[in-house]
């Protein structure tokens, strides 16, 4: 079986609620967080996959439409691409917070979805968020957790960053 990072979106690869950008809307308002690309492609090294998986309420509330979210994650990856980071796949719930969808994280389904897709062991591998619900959603799909931000009671391990994340993953993984 092979093992995989799952990524969340906004506040782990890219800027939200910041100066230069609230919401991500357009592929022009995507700006990697600092070393994004470097951390991507350390991951890539030595996990079989590199996911997104992302709550985009925005969706479900009328500020964008599916296709435009589509453009923003085509232009993300290709990005990334441009700076030898690969990420195997993008998917998301595109349903409004608290429309009791089963793939709208807390819940696992978009984890569980990938991993029977790519037989993924779900024990070995991570889910890497900004949110509680990030770290739930891996919980409960069976990853290990790592939180970026201060502090999270549920996570496996909290870091600042997802450079220092990477690393950290990456001497779990092979201990």
């Amino acid at each position: 079986m092979k093992r995989a990072v799952f990524l969340d979106r906004d506040g782990v690869i890219n800027e939200v609620l910041t100066n230069r950008v609230k919401f991500v809307n357009k592929p022009k308002d995507l700006y990697f967080l600092p070393q994004v690309p470097e951390a991507i492609r350390k991951l890539n090294k030595h996990f079989d996959y590199v996911f997104v998986v992302t709550n985009q309420g925005g969706v479900g509330l009328g500020f964008m439409k599916e296709s435009g979210l589509q453009k923003i994650h085509e232009h993300m990856v290709k990005e990334l691409k441009k700076k030898g980071a690969t990420i195997h796949e993008v998917v998301y719930c595109p349903h409004k917070p608290k429309s009791g969808c089963a793939c709208r994280k807390p819940n696992s389904k978009l984890i569980v979805d990938l991993a029977k897709k790519y037989n993924i062991d779900l024990s070995k591998s991570y889910m890497v968020g900004d949110t509680d619900t990030d770290i739930i959603a891996g919980k409960r799909a069976g990853t290990k957790g790592v939180f970026l931000g201060e502090q999270d009671p549920l996570a496996d391990a909290v870091f600042p960053d997802l450079i220092s994340a990477a690393q950290w993953i990456i001497k779990d993984a092979t201990a």
